[in-house]
């Protein structure tokens, strides 16, 4: 069999992997997207993107007009702590899609990123299935199963798979995920209530006994439900499965409101997934890249996912077409310290984040405070939705304003 060769083949269909391949055939690359659904499904994904993650969108050529309709503007989010302390974390913006946080549709938006791909000139297959990579110094071998079976060499290969990723697979990076074993389901209901969109709707996050819920109302009267779960509840998983225990999550919700979501059939399927959480050893290497979740991905509850997505497929494609056109000392390892020196911040609040949630007293504790001291509240807004520098959460200043009795 013939290899057909490229520039950059691009593994996975999913925003990172989209954004990535138009960023590069625009810079006049040779470039193939490998999506193995033959047409978008409704998996486990990130439906939350802060005001930088939409100016981001903008950036790479999606305008405000283009979202209405795949996207639902979000104020806040409403954190509620087991014992029903409640404190606010607002992202700012009006309420109008050109300056808030949203929810996004993500059956819209997907197809949407695709097109724009398509349009740029990427060769996108779908129901291309990526059986092996093969990753040598100069080029990457894919083999490709499936109905159109064949091989692909390419000079360099994105790695834009998720949490399961072939491509830092072949590359031998992957590692256990930092925060330890978790489930995640998440699905769509209807608002038929319609009380989450009373005013400008905000997200609402419930912290529970070893686990939490979040609802982010989206497009076309539905609420996206993502429900994070730790060991103790794997045993009742495999017991009742999956919609019978996000039934009783949100059954156990203090708004009576929230409580008659749990009435409300899926209008598609609980996806689940576990583990929930990647890790990576580096993100690069001389002939490959991993964007998105493939990139590595701790938690959802500090909404990292989306922004992370467009902002390591940016990052990605500017090293790929300095490497790929010769610039003198460009190196694909550049990417790696770029993603450490963006992100590195934010993975450490996120971890810190998370010690609190899986400590209860500890976190009712930082909960009062949070509800009590609008400064200290409003900086963990701003550091959440991507606003503000992540450095600004673990300023020993700020700590002491959280912390102090």
């Amino acid at each position: 069999m013939t290899a057909e060769t490229v520039d950059v083949a691009v593994v996975g269909g999913g925003p990172g992997g989209a954004i990535a391949a138009m960023l590069l055939a625009r810079e006049g690359r040779e470039v193939v997207l490998l999506e193995r659904a033959p047409r978008w499904r409704w998996r486990a994904c990130g439906v939350f993107a802060s005001p930088a993650g939409m100016a981001a969108l903008r950036d790479v050529g999606l305008s405000t007009e283009s979202l209405r309709g795949v996207a639902e503007p979000l104020t806040a989010m409403e954190v509620i702590s087991p014992r029903g302390i409640r404190f606010r974390l607002d992202y700012g913006g009006t309420g109008d899609l050109a300056d808030s946080a949203v929810g996004f549709h993500r059956a819209s938006l997907d197809p949407v990123l695709l097109g724009l791909a398509r349009t740029a000139g990427v060769d996108v297959r779908v129901g291309a299935n990526v059986d092996r990579v093969d990753i040598a110094s100069a080029h990457a071998r894919l083999v490709i199963a499936g109905a159109e079976p064949g091989e692909i060499v390419a000079r360099v290969v994105v790695g834009a798979d998720g949490l399961r990723s072939r491509v830092a697979a072949a590359a031998r990076v992957t590692r256990r995920a930092p925060l330890g074993p978790r489930a995640a389901l998440t699905f769509h209901v209807r608002d038929v209530p319609g009380r989450l969109r009373a005013g400008v709707p905000a997200a609402r996050m419930f912290v529970f006994e070893q686990g939490y819920v979040g609802l982010a109302p989206v497009p076309g009267g539905l609420v996206n439900v993502g429900i994070v779960l730790g060991r103790p509840w794997f045993a009742r998983l495999r017991q009742v499965g999956g919609r019978e225990v996000a039934r009783a999550v949100l059954e156990a919700l203090p708004r009576e409101e929230d409580r008659a979501l749990a009435a409300q059939e899926p209008v598609d399927h609980v996806a689940g997934i576990t583990p929930l959480g990647h890790a990576v050893a580096r993100r690069a290497g001389s002939s490959w890249v991993l964007v998105g979740d493939a990139a590595g991905f701790l938690d959802p509850f500090t909404g990292e996912g989306l922004h992370r997505a467009i902002a390591s497929a940016r990052l990605a494609a500017e090293m790929v077409s300095e490497v790929l056109s010769g610039r003198p000392g460009a190196r694909l390892s550049d990417y790696d310290r770029a993603m450490r020196a963006r992100f590195g911040t934010k993975d450490l609040v996120s971890r810190i984040v998370q010690a609190f949630l899986g400590r209860p007293a500890l976190f009712e504790y930082a909960a009062r405070r949070l509800a009590a001291r609008a400064q200290v509240r409003e900086t963990m807004g701003l550091v959440i939705g991507d606003l503000a520098p992540a450095a600004r959460a673990i300023d020993p200043r700020y700590l002491a304003a959280l912390l102090a009795p």
